[in-house]
């Protein structure tokens, strides 16, 4: 019964045309030729699908691939519009990818995030495209071999374990999992949650990270690893798919994951060993700004949405969209839309210019403000949609809820807030 309301609501999704291009387009031709193909493709493409993708991720099949993303990655594949995330910066001659500045990319982000499933369309989704970059930037030859190229060609899906249940794992010197060297193998002890795409059918591999010194002596910051681990593996079991808010991602899936005396080749050890916390920070070069580059794109939808419902419907005498408050809210939206936007351009072209490392603080500001923000635009769009806004019938729950959960996904605000309030004291120290 459910199922089949929310099915047939899919339907009456909002088709977002135009999302606003008010920022300069100084950013080359690539990057606006390519926006524009994004554009037609996504307009002709992705969003006639998106009733029937969204349809088979609330059915009993859900569990399996959807055969209609799998076929709008062929096309997509053959339009050119494929891995179109990977930075100049770790691929100079455009041999992987397009070659495109953080900047020109932030564009194409904006338009994939109003559809939650469209990047995967593009080979552009988390967690595989923080994966590839490990890979590009840290794996060796044969790492490269077996599993970049694989992931590069979208034949098979990986996650990244790290997140654990015990321990408050925003602060990552607390992960309590270990890889212990045996011969030329590590044997993995761990339990992991929130290892997002592990319960995937075409997962095939997951970066793990844990501690191989279990001594108190060695630094704080040298004490974790980082290995890969084949999946699926006989001593490693997908104990549950974990949900959010109520909705369990499938078939990508939320897993929580038990390492049991995993053995693992040593031969997947990225880097070496010690060196996990500075993968990481590389892990996050780029990826770091591309959830606010989505959401933005998903405050465009809830906004646009917002602005058709409120035109559509009758309240007390008057359309809602004469209604003081839902002018209001019109209106803020578009300000705060323009402000995050402007934010995340910021840090990506700071990145551009000096290097994640010393754009941090650009990267901080754009992590910190625009979740929350967006959630509450998603807000407001639920709010004018009455009852409707709580349902599957428009894609305004499911938005509510990434918004939310990206609140602490990339590291929680707090961690973002407490690395500015680092560097603003900084600036200010007394001489």
């Amino acid at each position: 019964g459910m199922l089949k309301q929310i099915a047939s609501g899919t339907n009456r999704f909002v088709r977002l045309r135009q999302i606003s291009r008010r920022f300069s387009s100084s950013v080359g031709d690539k990057g606006a030729q390519l926006e524009e193909r994004l554009r037609v493709f996504m307009e002709h493409e992705v969003y006639p699908a998106e009733a029937e993708v969204m349809q088979h991720m609330f059915s009993a099949e859900r569990w399996s691939v959807s055969p209609v993303i799998e076929k709008l990655k062929i096309k997509a594949k053959e339009a050119g519009l494929w891995n179109m995330w990977i930075p100049l910066e770790i691929d100079h001659k455009a041999q992987l990818g397009h070659g495109l500045t953080n900047e020109q990319y932030a564009r194409l982000a904006e338009i994939m995030g109003a559809i939650p499933f469209a990047s995967e369309c593009f080979n552009c989704s988390a967690p595989d495209t923080g994966n590839m970059e490990v890979l590009i930037k840290y794996g060796n030859e044969s790492q490269k071999e077996e599993w970049l190229r694989p992931l590069l060609e979208g034949r098979i899906r990986s996650a990244f374990a790290m997140t654990e249940p015990a321990v408050a794992s925003s602060d990552a010197t607390n992960i309590q999992g270990t890889m212990l060297r045996d011969g030329s193998d590590y044997v993995l002890d761990a339990r992991k949650w929130f290892t997002s795409g592990a319960m995937d059918p075409r997962c095939r591999m997951c970066i793990f990270m844990g501690r191989t010194s279990t001594d108190p002596a060695t630094a704080v910051h040298v004490r974790q690893s980082m290995v890969i681990v084949p999946l699926p593996h006989p001593q490693v079991e997908i104990v549950r798919p974990l949900t959010v808010y109520g909705y369990d991602d499938a078939p990508h899936g939320h897993a929580e994951m038990n390492f049991r005396q995993a053995r693992v080749a040593g031969t997947g050890l990225i880097l070496g060993e010690g060196r996990g916390f500075e993968v990481a920070q590389g892990r996050l070069g780029p990826g770091r700004i591309h959830h606010c580059m989505r959401l933005i794109g998903m405050a465009e939808r809830a906004l646009a949405t917002l602005c058709r419902r409120s035109q559509s419907r009758v309240a007390f005498g008057k359309p809602l969209s004469e209604q003081g408050t839902i002018r209001r809210d019109i209106a803020m939206s578009r300000i705060e839309i323009e402000q995050v936007r402007l934010l995340v351009l910021n840090a990506a072209r700071r990145m551009d210019q000096v290097g994640a490392a010393r754009a941090r603080g650009e990267i901080a500001m754009a992590k910190a403000a625009t979740p929350l923000v967006v959630q509450n635009i998603i807000d407001r769009a639920v709010q004018a949609h009455g009852a409707a806004g709580f349902t599957g019938d428009t894609p305004l729950a499911y938005l509510w809820s990434a918004a939310r959960w990206l609140r602490v996904a990339d590291g929680p605000d707090e961690v973002h807030l407490e690395s500015l309030a680092k560097l603003e004291l900084r600036r200010h120290a007394p001489k």
